[in-house]
């Protein structure tokens, strides 16, 4: 195959102009050698490539649809500096139609051809740029639209449809476990609360398949309860949820919960008090939060003997749910509360 040798320090400008010339063989991929770029051309283009200066040579280039998108992506920004071009990220996240890729320093000045590459080698509608995570109490993702204008998305997962908007709300994907586990609890006959149910991430896969008798969710992100609500309607559990809008610090309903779910971290030991207001004796609370992976154990433990005082508790297990940060990572405790 004809490839179009081109000084790496001009293949910014260059091969641009080159595709919008209709010169370059799109079905190949473009490949680097030393300090030079080596572009596939089509039938009979060598002539041209020779008039703008460029040596023609001949060699092979891998075909786009046998390599991987990584492969593809990186092809496709070929005309970006070396440095620009090592950032890029190599793993994303599919929501729906959407791809979600992290922010990296140096994007901004190319975000438009990146996010142009992204949706075309990875099919997607839109890109998003997950710019710092989420923040705050309300746990608000920041979020950069680089692609694409449709920022709705539908997941659907183990038997459940979670509808959201990526700019407004968060998803982790890494609680996939977790929110599988809640769908083989056997809550037959009991009354639930759900104390940060978000959109419905553990609501919604509970409510569905372990048979409780009343959920109760509760979610102040104004956000996040119209699409708990709209969520709760499309699965099919309005009959069994009861979505509240507000702070679950403000529940003052006695001791009427079988079971609790705080799936919250970083700080939701704070919360403790108030799902000790509303848990039964003998009901169990889902406690989720992060520590360091060494002593993990040690510390849920002193965090419940601290809150609870003189009253009993049991951890039946504790399991990892995620890796949060270097040497700390996300875990969930079930703990009985006598």
């Amino acid at each position: 195959m004809d490839l179009a040798k081109i000084p790496s320090s001009e293949a910014a400008e260059t091969i641009p102009m080159l595709m919008e010339a209709g010169l370059v063989n799109r079905s190949a991929k473009i490949s680097k050698s030393g300090s030079w770029r080596l572009i596939p051309i089509i039938e009979d283009a060598a002539p041209k490539i020779r008039e703008l200066g460029y040596e023609v040579v001949e060699g092979e280039a891998h075909s786009r649809a046998r390599t991987p998108p990584q492969g593809r992506i990186k092809s496709a920004l070929s005309n970006l500096s070396d440095d620009v071009l090592s950032s890029l990220p190599m793993k994303w996240e599919y929501v729906g139609n959407i791809v979600i890729i992290k922010h990296f320093p140096g994007m901004e000045a190319h975000e438009k051809d990146i996010g142009e590459a992204y949706a075309r080698e990875l099919g997607a509608k839109t890109v998003c740029v997950d710019m710092s995570g989420v923040s705050g109490e309300l746990r608000i993702p920041d979020m950069k639209v680089i692609y694409g204008t449709e920022t709705e998305a539908v997941r659907r997962e183990n038997g459940i449809l979670y509808r959201f908007d990526v700019t407004k709300v968060m998803f982790s994907s890494g609680n996939i476990d977790e929110r599988e586990r809640m769908a083989k609890l056997d809550c037959t006959g009991e009354f639930v609360v759900d104390m940060f149910a978000g959109i419905g991430y553990f609501t919604l896969p509970l409510a569905k398949f372990a048979n409780p008798d009343r959920v109760i969710s509760i979610e102040k992100n104004l956000d996040s309860f119209e699409y708990l609500s709209s969520n709760v309607d499309e699965n099919g559990v309005a009959d069994i949820v009861t979505p509240v809008l507000g702070d679950n610090r403000n529940m003052h309903t006695g001791e009427l919960a079988d079971r609790v779910i705080m799936g919250y971290v970083q700080k939701t030991r704070e919360f403790i008090p108030y799902a000790l207001r509303i848990i039964k004796p003998g009901g169990v609370i889902h406690y989720h939060d992060t520590f360091y992976v060494k002593g993990h154990e040690e510390e849920i433990r002193k965090v419940f003997e601290e809150t609870l005082g003189d009253r009993k508790f049991e951890i039946l297990g504790i399991r990892e749910v995620k890796s949060f940060a270097p040497s700390v990572s996300h875990y969930v405790a079930d703990v009985r509360v006598f």
